[in-house]
């Protein structure tokens, strides 16, 4: 892969976790941060928007596959998942294995496309 893959996904977040998932996220873990960045994972933010949660991200790596299965095998991530997870509720059509939803991209403002 050369360039940048951009991602975008969705989530829903239940209503009765949503204090919990942004005192999460208003502290994240370092060791969840740094696993990220050694991924190749950049400029990654969630949004907020009613019951629903929007992230977005860059990956700068050339194999999508070994750097998502290396956040996966990460126990600091594990953990940190064990605590989000709850919070959120699969979209109908998440493929079965992932958690949130990845979105196709429709549209990237010209001069910015890898």
């Amino acid at each position: 892969m050369s360039g940048v893959k951009r991602v975008g996904q969705v989530i829903r977040l239940r209503p009765e976790y949503r204090e919990a998932y942004l005192a999460l996220h208003a502290e994240p873990w370092p060791g969840v941060l740094a696993t990220l960045q050694a991924a190749n994972i950049r400029n990654y933010s969630i949004f907020e928007y009613g019951e629903l949660l929007f992230a977005y991200f860059e990956y700068t790596g050339e194999d999508w596959a070994a750097d998502t299965a290396r956040i996966a095998a990460d126990p600091v991530t594990q953990a940190w998942w064990a605590r989000t997870d709850p919070c959120q509720e699969r979209l109908p059509g998440t493929p079965d294995g992932e958690q949130w939803l990845t979105l196709p991209q429709v549209f990237c403002m010209p001069g910015d496309a890898p």
